[in-house]
C-alpha cells in the first residue's frame, strides 16, 4: 500500500507536494516523514519549516497555554494546552521554572535561576527538546543564593534567532555592578555549535532595567535602559552589536511601581504598555521612523495586569491580579472582560504563546 501510495506521489511535481504538506497538521507531518526519504528531507529542511510556520501563523492555528503542574504532581513536567480541546504534556529530565518571553519559530526556551538545572529549548508540538548548560551568571546567582545573598533584579534570559545564519541564541544581558564585575553591563551568548557560553565584547554601554523580559522581534532582542530618559536598546543577533533605537514614550518608573510598564509584541510590532491610571496606554514602535504611536488606551481594571497578547484585531489578552493567574479577554469595542482560563488552584504563572506549531 505504501508502495502504491509512493508511486502515485511521484506523479505530482515535488513543489506541489510541498504545498500540500505545508497545509497538513503537525501530527500528520510527523507520520508522513516515514513515507519516503524525499518527504523526510523536505519536512526536515529549514526552508519548508519556515514556510509551514508562516502559513500556520497566517491561518492563526490553535493558541497555546502553558500550565505549570502543581506541587503534588510531577515537578519535571509542563503541560501545554493547545487551543481549547487538545492537551499535551511534555516531559523534561529536570524542572524549569521560567520561560523566555514569546516563541521563536515555534520554539520555547525554559530556564531556572536558583537551581542546577540545565536550560532547555523545546518544541511543544513535536516534543523535541535540547538542553544547554548553565551560564556564568547562573552559577553566580546560585553561589549568592547559597550564601543567603540575593542579586536583584535577577537577570532574565532572552531567546531569539540570527536571521542571517538561522542560528538560535539564548542571551543573558545584565548589569555588572550587582555581581561585582567590571564594565557597565555583561553579555553572555550561548553557542549551540560549541555547546558553550561566550561573552559579547563590547557589551551594552547602558545599564538596563532588569525587571523586564527581553523581547525578540525580527532578528534582534530589545531592552529598556536604566536612565532618567529611558531608551529602547537593541541587540542584533547576527552582528552581536548594541544600538540605541530611540527614546521610550515614558519616564523611568518609580521603584515602587516598576511593573507599571510591560514590553511585548502585539500584532507583530514591538509595543510597550504603560499603566497611566486610570487608563492603560499601549504604544507601538514604527521601526522605519523610530517613533512611537499610541495605538490604544482603555480604562484599566483592578482585576487585570497589563496586556500580554493581541488575540484578535480588537481583543487583548490580560493576566489577572489574583493568585490563580486567571486570563481574561478584553474587548476594545465593547470595553468588556470575558474569562478565558482559570486554574482550579494556584499553581504559578500561566503563560500564553501564539500558534506554536512547527515541525
Amino acid at each position: 500500500m505504501l508502495k502504491r501510495h509512493n508511486a502515485s506521489v511521484e506523479l505530482l511535481p515535488h513543489d506541489v507536494v510541498e504545498l500540500i504538506l505545508e497545509r497538513l497538521p503537525v501530527d500528520s507531518l510527523l507520520r508522513f516523514k516515514s513515507v519516503s526519504k524525499k518527504w523526510k528531507s523536505t519536512t526536515d529542511s529549514g526552508r519548508f519549516q519556515q514556510g509551514q510556520f508562516l502559513r500556520r501563523r497566517q491561518s492563526r492555528g490553535p493558541d497555546v497555554l502553558c500550565l505549570p503542574l502543581s506541587d503534588d504532581e510531577d515537578t519535571d513536567a509542563t503541560r501545554f494546552a493547545f487551543g481549547s480541546s487538545k492537551a499535551s504534556t511534555v516531559w523534561f529530565p529536570v524542572s524549569r521554572k521560567l520561560f523566555c518571553y514569546g516563541s521563536c519559530d515555534g520554539l520555547l526556551c525554559l530556564y531556572s535561576l536558583y537551581e542546577q538545572s540545565a536550560s532547555v529549548v523545546v518544541n511543544p508540538a513535536t516534543r523535541w527538546h535540547r538542553s544547554f548548560p548553565l551560564s556564568n551568571v547562573q552559577h553566580l546567582i546560585i553561589e549568592k543564593y547559597n550564601k543567603s545573598e540575593v542579586a536583584y533584579p535577577l537577570p532574565r534570559l532572552g531567546f531569539g534567532k540570527d536571521k542571517v545564519t538561522g542560528t538560535y541564541k539564548p542571551v543573558y544581558l545584565y548589569n555588572s555592578f550587582e555581581f561585582k564585575l567590571d564594565n557597565v553591563t555583561t553579555c553572555e551568548v550561548f553557542d549551540f555549535r560549541t555547546n558553550a557560553w561566550r561573552y559579547v565584547v563590547p557589551s551594552s554601554p547602558y545599564r538596563i532595567l532588569g525587571h523586564y523580559e527581553p523581547v525578540y522581534l525580527d532578528g534582534s532582542l530589545y531592552y529598556l535602559t536604566k536612565e532618567e530618559t529611558v531608551k529602547l536598546l537593541s541587540l542584533d543577533l547576527h552582528t552581536e552589536t548594541f544600538q540605541v533605537i530611540c527614546k521610550a514614550p515614558f519616564v523611568q518608573p518609580h521603584s515602587s511601581d516598576l511593573y507599571s510598564i510591560t514590553m511585548c509584541i502585539l500584532d507583530d510590532r514591538l509595543c510597550v504598555s504603560e499603566k497611566n491610571w486610570p487608563n492603560q496606554d499601549i504604544w507601538s514602535l514604527d521601526g522605519a521612523n523610530k517613533t512611537w504611536t499610541e495605538e490604544r488606551s482603555f480604562a484599566r481594571s483592578s482585576i487585570a495586569q497589563p496586556s500580554i497578547a493581541l488575540v484578535d484585531k480588537n481583543k487583548l489578552l490580560l493576566r489577572g491580579n489574583d493568585y490563580f493567574h486567571t486570563l481574561f479577554i478584553y474587548d476594545l469595542h465593547t470595553k468588556s472582560f470575558d474569562l478565558l482560563f482559570k486554574p482550579t488552584k494556584p499553581v504559578g504563572p500561566v503563560y500564553y504563546f501564539e500558534s506554536l506549531f512547527h515541525v
